[in-house]
């Protein structure tokens, strides 16, 4: 084997697999929050489940990125585990299209219509409103162009006539069962080095096609990479929360029990499938049609990894919430630690992940974060309560807690952005990045102040005098008010904002104002009349006056979230 050949076919590889990437990034863009729609939309029962999985893989040419989407969507608790296997289930019937798409590549000398191609796509690049149509041209051509020259290389390399190729094999005996798993085994491990189920799928091909692999060693390959796939998945969201990591763990029991069923009648099926393109599995190297009977093993594989997918999710749709039930005893949910440990709920790291996910699950993360907020407000709150001095200290010591916690989410969100940013975003997704950055700022705003609000009620407690019951009353009316501002905050970041209205806030924030400044003014009476002194006067209107600022980052938060501004009476 020469060094060029294995150079071209690491090259064309590297060519499919950056091809397939462009290809299902420039059509997920194009599909944009629509396909978001149609996956919470039409998955109402288990059948609607797997149409879509299948017509949004499909659709986006990429498994992974139906995969993760779905358990985005458990996450942020838009689908349930349930909806989420049915999804699974019908995105691993749509990736066999790209086996018929390779196996089209393989039957024909398909580089002849890639030059055009790669020519229409740099005409509509340079065009702003089709940029996307050529990308996906461009990453269709090169897809094809690699298919086209690992074929060619396969034809070169006569590999149905190569010594050290056929010596190798030949150490394996074909009608041997252990040899099928080994072959399994093989096709798993090369799927998880390659990260590329696409890529070891087209290798086989060419073994198959060129008569080097059997095809019974072949069609366990396939088995193979629809094993590695799934430990890809596993692995990338053991970081991820407990939903997510069911998600992927019923991603690979489905295929598990895909693979076991089908060893178990491993030929009769794989001849029923051979039947059906018109191969001849008994044709020998002696008959002059051979060469002719191998070219369609490309088909045999690509109908295999189709009737396999479908066979498998008829037989298990009907055991849905049996592989729920499954999942949940395997996948135990992480030890739920008291809510003060940071940690982000929605973003997860190590999942590949495309904009689109990444603004919702950011969205989702802020508004973990403004929940986190008014809990934190709840505890300053009930430093106002009768409370003995050690349960002050500890209330107080989670809110200061609070108070780191909000800075390093801030800071979290505010990284995980700007790695999304670095993608092609449109401009709507940008927008969407910018007014989020602002949201968090005024968020972690608000943290401060409670925070602030709490320093002063604590010097307040080690001093010697006390608020009157007023200055209580009133306390706590404000506090009502600041809380109620909260409230309808977090309403407006857990509702679809073309249905809401901003109002409530602006006017919440308008009574929040108009009772400072009652306040304010009657603080100074009150303190020219001796009701109380100059220094309790101070601490009072302090947290009056954060009360108020706190107030101002909350309508900040809301502009920013709603894209509009408050009118200036």
């Amino acid at each position: 084997m020469e060094p060029i050949h294995i150079l071209k076919i690491i090259g064309s590889l590297a060519l499919l697999m950056y091809g397939m990437k462009v290809m299902s990034e420039s059509l997920q863009k194009m599909a944009g929050s629509q396909l978001r729609h149609v996956l919470g939309a039409m998955t109402t029962n288990r059948v609607s489940g797997v149409l879509t999985g299948m017509f949004t893989t499909v659709a986006v040419q990429s498994s992974t990125a139906t995969t993760v989407m779905t358990v985005s969507f458990v996450n942020a608790g838009l689908l349930t585990l349930v909806q989420a296997i049915s999804v699974i289930m019908g995105a691993n019937i749509g990736t066999t299209l790209t086996a018929w798409i390779m196996s089209a590549g393989f039957s024909f000398n398909i580089v002849d219509f890639v030059w055009p191609t790669f020519f229409i796509g740099i005409i509509l690049i340079y065009s702003k409103k089709r940029k996307l149509i050529g990308d996906f041209m461009f990453g269709l051509s090169f897809m094809f162009l690699g298919l086209g020259t690992l074929r060619q290389t396969g034809i070169d390399m006569d590999l149905g006539h190569n010594q050290h190729i056929l010596q190798f094999l030949s150490n394996f005996d074909p009608e041997s069962f252990l040899t099928t798993i080994l072959f399994l085994i093989i096709g798993s491990v090369l799927t998880l080095m390659v990260q590329s189920s696409a890529a070891i799928m087209a290798i086989t091909m060419i073994l198959c096609s060129s008569g080097v692999l059997p095809i019974y060693q072949g069609v366990a390959l396939v088995l193979g990479e629809n094993i590695g796939t799934t430990v890809t998945s596993n692995l990338a969201a053991l970081t991820a929360n407990t939903p997510a990591r069911r998600a992927a763990m019923a991603h690979m029991v489905f295929n598990v029990f895909g693979v076991i069923w089908v060893l178990c009648i491993f030929k009769p099926f794989i001849n029923l499938v051979s039947g059906w393109v018109g191969f001849d599995v008994d044709m020998t190297k002696a008959d002059p049609n051979f060469l002719a009977n191998t070219a369609k093993l490309s088909f045999v594989l690509a109908a295999f990894h189709t009737t396999f997918n479908v066979s498998n999710t008829l037989i298990l749709i009907w055991f849905i919430p049996q592989l729920e039930k499954l999942v949940s005893w395997i996948i135990k949910p992480k030890e739920n630690k008291e809510d003060e440990d940071f940690r982000l709920r929605f973003i997860q790291v190590g999942i590949m992940r495309t904009p689109e996910l990444s603004v919702l699950e950011a969205q989702k993360e802020i508004g973990s974060f403004g929940e986190r907020i008014q809990r934190m407000f709840s505890m300053v709150r009930s430093l106002l309560g009768d409370m003995d001095d050690k349960k002050f200290v500890e209330v107080y010591s989670r809110i200061e807690k609070y108070e780191g916690i909000s800075d390093n989410m801030e800071i979290e969100i505010a990284k995980y952005l700007d790695q999304v940013s670095v993608a092609h975003l449109s401009d709507d997704t940008k927008g969407k990045i910018r007014a989020m950055l602002r949201e968090i700022s005024e968020i972690e705003s608000i943290g401060d102040s409670c925070f602030n609000m709490a320093r002063t009620i604590k010097r307040k407690r080690e001093g010697k005098e006390d608020f009157t019951e007023q200055q209580y009353e009133h306390i706590h009316q404000m506090f009502e008010l600041t809380d109620d501002a909260l409230t309808q905050m977090n309403y407006l970041f857990a509702h679809d904002k073309q249905h809401l209205d901003v109002n409530r806030s602006f006017n919440i924030e308008n009574e929040i104002n108009n009772f400072r400044n009652q306040l304010k003014t009657q603080n100074i009476s009150d303190i020219n009349n001796h009701l109380y002194t100059y220094g309790i006067g101070t601490m009072y209107m302090d947290i009056i006056q954060e009360c108020e600022k706190l107030g101002d980052y909350v309508v900040n938060v809301v502009e920013a979230r709603m894209g509009t501004r408050k009118q200036e009476a």
